[in-house]
């Protein structure tokens, strides 16, 4: 009796020991998360997309805000996002979108025969002249592109994993600012300057707190539901620039490659259903950025496989490492299994195959913020 009455005693003290942590997570603001963050990078509206590609790959970022002078842009999605001087309160800039890595590709690999650009007509076939337009000539290419968000530094980890769960991928936090709402929706807020935050800064500080998560890290992919599918993907056939036009069109950033059950036939022009069939790469609109813009064009019409095997690997070398290697999981995988994964290959998506290697679906960033802030809520 009085060891059962000890067990009991010891299960409790380890409950409350859990309770208490899981609520000093709960506690913590976004300003913990960006504290340690370089200054934002982000591009003036009048770079070239040659520039902004240099700055992508310059600064290892996939996305950067297009920064313009006040008062003659309307911001994305109605938000006016100001940068004002600390002493003054003048404003200096406006936020005006975001631009992508797959925004400048989708332009690249436009299918027009001709660009008016003003005054200028582009020929899609000189990639020069396609690169030297400016940046704000491809804001909204990409749905992306259209919505700037922001979280104030007092808002919960609670409520930034509830925006980041939703699929939204990153978000600016002012330092020191102001917010006030204008006409219905539009929002203004100005600030003296601001760090940009993502979903891979959240998934990074969440694996820092797993012992206060094990009730939800512990578990399996397929116990917490969060494999995903259909999911679709290029056959290994598929051309360069037709994979872009497909993401594009489907708002997808990077796409599994499939092993072509028949090459002759199959049409490898299309995104296919991946279900039940063989995954052997990965093709992604950010490994595409350590690409030199002046071997770009001759990339475009090589397959997808080529690229991977061949570009990548060049890449990879000149900068002194591995050429990324496909990561994949089973649905049997614990949750922080997946977590160390994406953090040490710095993806944004697990492709999850079962033990012949065939795709049964994926598990995201998105999916991992959810399921993880459905237990703390519901704990």
């Amino acid at each position: 009796m009085q060891t059962t009455m000890m067990g009991v005693k010891s299960d409790s003290i380890q409950a409350t020991t859990d309770e208490s942590q899981q609520q000093r997570l709960r506690d913590k603001k976004v300003k913990e998360l960006v504290s340690d963050k370089r200054r934002l990078v982000e591009v003036p509206y009048t770079a070239t997309l040659a520039h902004t590609m240099n700055a992508l790959v310059a600064n290892q970022v996939v996305a950067v805000p297009v920064a313009a002078p006040p008062g003659h842009w309307i911001g994305a999605g109605g938000s006016m996002i100001l940068e004002s001087d600390k002493q003054t309160g003048a404003v200096r800039k406006h936020y005006i979108g975001m631009v992508t890595m797959l925004d400048v590709l989708a332009h690249i690999a436009g299918d027009t025969t001709t660009l008016d650009h003003g005054d200028n007509k582009e020929d899609p076939n000189n990639l020069e002249q396609r690169m030297s337009v400016t940046v704000s000539s491809v804001i909204g290419h990409c749905l992306e592109s259209l919505s700037l968000w922001t979280l104030n530094p007092c808002t919960s980890i609670l409520d930034c994993m509830e925006v980041f769960s939703k699929g939204i991928h990153r978000a600016l936090v002012p330092l020191d600012g102001t917010m006030e709402n204008i006409a219905g929706v539009e929002l203004v807020e100005s600030a003296s300057s601001y760090r940009m935050l993502t979903q891979m800064d959240l998934i990074r500080f969440l694996k820092g707190h797993e012992t206060e998560l094990k009730d939800v890290t512990r578990r399996t992919l397929r116990e917490l539901g969060v494999v995903v599918e259909p999911i679709f993907g290029v056959t290994d056939h598929m051309k360069v620039i037709d994979a872009i036009k497909a993401m594009r069109a489907g708002s997808l950033n990077a796409v599994p490659i499939i092993e072509s059950t028949n090459p002759t036939t199959e049409d490898h022009s299309l995104l296919v259903n991946g279900k039940g069939r063989k995954v052997i790469g990965t093709f992604s609109a950010t490994d595409l950025r350590g690409c030199p813009v002046s071997h770009l064009q001759s990339y475009l019409p090589a397959s997808v496989m080529e690229y991977t095997t061949s570009l990548l690997s060049v890449s990879a070398n000149l900068a002194g490492s591995s050429p990324r290697e496909l990561v994949t999981c089973y649905a049997e995988s614990r949750l922080e299994e997946v977590m160390d994964k994406v953090v040490a290959n710095h993806v944004h998506r697990v492709w999850v195959v079962n033990h012949n290697g065939l795709l049964e679906g994926l598990v995201s960033l998105t999916d991992i913020i959810r399921v993880t802030r459905s237990s703390l809520v519901n704990k």
